[in-house]
């Protein structure tokens, strides 16, 4: 045999058929009226010099049959069957197309096999060709290779039992020699490489150390990572089932090793070569994904609130049925009682009593206990009183804002970890699992209505919601929630402003005479007293929808009309020069008015609505209805330029005698243009003019500037209504159904995964899971940031970190096995530490020192124990097992159970079919387990005579 020096070198490649890349194509061909896929496979190479294959020589056999005598490759952890039984690197497989088609008959497959030998000899390929046989499930294949004066036959047997003869290295051998035929005596030395699987499945004294919760306990919050605002993590059962170890002697010659039906040398004690690979349990129950999947489980449901609590809880007899359905209209009817004993809120809290006596402890989804529990963890405020600041209720435990974890959420669009929102996402999940399924969510999601109907009709602030406008970065119930807050806030400031004008009657000076109080005040008193009096000036919202609001515009009217308003609408900026400064923030500055020199004072001004994401929205769609005709775009400019008319007004009033460029230098300097010229007497000046886009005609700023009156802020018309918005937001939330509920909160329910997923691998330092964890968020931020996701990628999501948590409940329970915390000594816990990771991230795992190793010796052990545990055997015996070699051997099958497989590989190299013919490889392959016994043997011939 002739092989190049190059072609060795790739064949020496220890562990390519593992490591490299192997790929395959695929066809369909039609034979006899029959369907069949033909698909090449092969390992992908690097680029080697064409020179050398160009350059080969005539009697130098195909790659295929150099790759039978190739010992480096042996028992492929990770291949397909062909490779592992012959070792080839390329091959092309022939079968039926259909799976339930199969060729049985025997004339088939000899027309199947006259069909390939001759298409091999046509086209010269030198690629082995195997035609699939009998049933798939039996993973028969039959082929042959051809070369320049070459062939090689690929034979099988496959057999249900092992035939006693062949159950050992002698019988096996004596198969191989006959087959081969050798002319040759004696033969040459037949090359043997062995290997034995043993399984463990009984881990004994190594018990999973997951616990089940204690549903019991969950109340007081206080079990083992369970309580609430916490979510579960781990498996329920063990996910490693069973360790395979696999005892290799590679390389061994006929005549050193005796292997009979009567004794044996294979010890898998003394074996050289020991590699390891775990069994996992298929779908292992893990929490944290249970937890996630029941959640996203609600999403698909139909039924409302009053569906799954039953209508009963709102229907009673009598007058109690009016109380909250006609609420509305008995305030309005005439009544015998008092005006201040009717109310919406007194309504709905009097149904709210009514639902609970009429529903019945007993009859609620949800215990007290466990209720008044949850409503603490989301309002913690409560606890007093008094409901604290929002501020002070959500500072105290806060993670840093700027943490990677933390603003998780600005990628998924679901809420900050230290929100109500993301609590609440928690709480839910857990009723989901634990305490009354989908109609314990519905309770919750009630109680949690009505308590934000009581916050807003009490001014009690939201606690845990960021303060300020909504959050557009965050799911759209966040937003809501905030926009609520933002009501309560204005309507807390406006109720606060109503008692100090009701102390402020004392000295007959309501909030709306601030101007008449300006008259006793210069221009710098008033400038100072409004520095002094900071958000006093803003009291425009200190106005509210009652009696008082009538009365005050009455005064504000004629204040206006004293303040000479009317001719303010005929005359300009000297006429307005009379009006009396209100509304003054402070000065800007050194800027000064272009008409009169006074200086630029910067106005209180309203500031604009708070929106969401739907309101927007909303405004756009209208916006955009408008079309593209004049009328439209300039309907369309007046609907935007509310904000700014408001600012024009705050302007005015704060700067008398003000213009259009004064007000354009303060609120958009850019659209002032300023250039120095040289004047008259050639002094050079500055000079400014507005931008050319402010001088375009009918100009939206210019129009508005002629509409405004000089109008303070507190007696302007409010912009945000927000006993509107407010009513808007509780009536969205009273009329979610669990299904839209759990859509809103399964961004924050993934992103708490997600956060409890880095946290645990954390404490493992897997690095294959930190690349997984990457790659889910990566995923999620794609599919949570846009509206009303496919459920099909939310179940992707969810797969991902529910494979994500077994990969390191193996891990743990690997290093619970391996007793990685017990070792003493630094360097063997780094080496055990590494053997698990690579454990659980390849397939197969050498151990280092085989049997002598410091993993080898726990292996033993492990199977030790096992095997002790089987036969009851007592401890004292344990000492005459670790005896000396020879008694060791004596007691080895106590020490291992029996291999549950046992792999030869038989090699040589002899002339076939005469003495004079070229040497050529042969090659059998043999695999016995309890239930199949097979043979796949490649036997070369020379056929340069024939």
């Amino acid at each position: 045999m002739i092989l190049k020096g190059k072609e060795m070198a790739i064949i020496e490649h220890q562990g390519i058929f593992t490591s490299g890349t192997w790929e395959e194509k695929s066809d369909e061909i039609f034979f006899a009226d029959f369907k069949f896929s033909v698909t090449h496979h092969y390992l992908v190479q690097e680029s080697t010099d064409k020179e050398g294959k160009d350059e080969l020589l005539e009697d130098v056999i195909p790659q295929s049959m150099q790759d039978l005598l190739c010992m480096n490759n042996d028992f492929p952890p990770r291949a397909h069957c062909l490779v592992r039984w012959y070792g080839l690197r390329e091959f092309v497989v022939i079968a039926p197309a259909a799976h339930s088609d199969a060729v049985l008959s025997e004339s088939k497959c000899n027309l199947l096999l006259s069909s390939v030998s001759i298409a091999l000899g046509n086209t010269g390929c030198q690629v082995p060709l195997f035609v699939q046989i009998h049933h798939k499930w039996r993973r028969m294949y039959v082929g042959e290779c051809q070369g320049p004066g070459v062939r090689t036959d690929f034979e099988m047997v496959h057999l249900r039992k092992v035939p006693n003869q062949y159950t050992h290295l002698s019988g096996l051998l004596d198969i191989f020699k006959s087959k081969i035929g050798c002319p040759l005596t004696p033969l040459p030395p037949v090359s043997i490489a062995i290997r034995f699987t043993y399984v463990l499945q009984d881990w004994q004294q190594y018990f999973w150390p997951q616990q089940p919760p204690d549903i019991d306990a969950l109340v007081g919050g206080e079990v083992g990572g369970l309580e609430f605002g916490k979510l579960p993590f781990g498996a329920c059962e063990d996910p490693i089932s069973e360790l395979h170890l696999a005892t290799t002697w590679p390389h061994l010659t006929e005549g050193i090793i005796v292997d009979n039906d009567v004794y044996s040398d294979l010890d898998p004690i003394q074996a050289p070569h020991w590699s390891v690979r775990v069994r996992k349990a298929e779908n292992p129950q893990c929490l944290l994904g249970d937890f996630v999947t029941e959640f996203f489980k609600i999403c698909r449901r139909k039924e409302s609130t009053d569906e799954i609590l039953g209508r009963s809880a709102f229907e009673e007899e009598g007058k109690e049925t009016a109380d909250i359905t006609h609420a509305l209209s008995k305030l309005t009817e005439p009544a015998s009682v008092p005006i201040h004993k009717l109310s919406v809120s007194n309504m709905v809290h009097t149904a709210k009593k009514k639902i609970r006596k009429h529903r019945g402890v007993e009859e609620s989804p949800l215990n007290n206990d466990v209720l008044n529990t949850i409503l603490l963890f989301l309002f913690p405020d409560a606890v007093s009183e008094k409901p604290l600041d929002v501020t002070t209720s959500t500072d105290n435990n806060c993670p840093p804002s700027e943490s990677e974890d933390y603003n998780l959420y600005n990628q998924f669009k679901s809420a900050p970890s230290d929100s109500l929102t993301y609590k609440l996402a928690l709480c839910l999940c857990m009723i989901n699992f634990y305490h009354g399924g989908l109609k314990g969510v519905a309770h919750l999601w009630q109680e949690f209505v009505l308590e934000m109907r009581f916050r807003w009709e009490n001014n009690f602030l939201i606690p845990g919601l960021a303060s300020g406008p909504p959050d557009l970065r965050c799911c759209l119930l966040h937003q809501k929630l905030q926009m609520l807050n933002c009501c309560i806030e204005r309507k807390k400031a406006r109720d606060e402003g109503k008692k100090t004008s009701a102390s402020d009657n004392v000295t007959n000076i309501y909030p709306g005479d601030a101007g008449k109080a300006g008259d006793h005040l210069g221009p710098d008193d008033l400038k100072e007293t409004d520095k002094d009096k900071g958000e006093v000036g803003k009291s425009w919202d200190s106005w509210s929808d009652s009696e008082e609001e009538f009365f005050e515009c009455l005064s504000d009217t004629e204040e206006l009309k004293g303040n000479g308003q009317e001719s303010g609408k005929k005359g300009g900026p000297k006429e307005m020069a009379n009006l009396r400064p209100e509304g003054r923030l402070y000065q800007h500055g050194k800027l000064t008015l272009l008409h009169n020199g006074e200086p630029l004072y910067i106005p209180v001004t309203q500031e604009p609505a708070p929106m969401t994401e739907d309101l927007l929205e909303e405004q756009s769609e209208v916006l955009a209805k408008l079309g593209t005709s004049a009328e439209g775009a300039h309907l369309r400019a007046r609907m935007q330029s509310a904000c700014l008319l408001s600012d024009m007004e705050s302007f005015k009033a704060a700067n008398p005698g003000c213009s259009l460029e004064d007000f354009v230098r303060w609120y958009s300097p850019r659209d002032y243009v300023e250039e120095e010229v040289i004047d008259e007497k050639g002094n050079v000046v500055l000079k400014g003019e507005l931008s050319a886009r402010m001088k375009i005609p009918s100009n939206m700023w210019v129009e508005a500037w002629e509409t405004a009156k000089p109008v303070p802020a507190r007696r302007q018309r409010r912009l945000f209504d927000d006993t509107r918005e407010a009513e808007k937001v509780l009536h969205y939330l009273a009329i979610q159904k669990p299904a839209d509920l759990a859509r809103h909160l399964l961004p924050s329910v993934i992103h708490a995964a997600v956060l409890k997923v880095k946290e645990e691998e954390s404490l493992e330092n897997i690095s294959s899971v930190k690349k997984i964890i990457k790659q889910i968020i990566s995923h999620s931020s794609k599919v949570l940031h846009f509206p009303n996701p496919e459920d099909k990628k939310l179940e992707e999501i969810i797969h991902q970190i529910t494979n994500v948590e077994a990969l390191i409940a193996r891990a743990r329970s690997l290093k619970a096995k391996f007793g990685t915390e017990k070792c003493e000594q630094e360097e063997e816990k780094e080496d055990l530490e590494r053997f698990v990771s690579c454990l659980l991230e390849q397939p197969e795992v050498l151990v280092t020192g085989a049997g002598r190793g410091h993993a080898g010796r726990i292996i033993h052990k492990l199977f030790v124990n096992a095997q002790r545990a089987a036969a009851m055997t007592p401890p004292e015996e344990e000492s005459k097992r670790m005896g000396s070699p020879e008694e060791r051997r004596q007691n080895s099958v106590s020490d291992f159970p029996p291999p549950a497989g046992r792999e030869f590989i038989l090699r040589t190299t002899v002339p076939r079919p005469a003495p004079y013919s070229k040497a050529l490889p042969q090659r059998m392959y043999s695999v016995l387990t309890k239930e199949d016994f097979r043979l796949a043997g490649a036997f070369s011939s020379d056929t340069s005579f024939f």
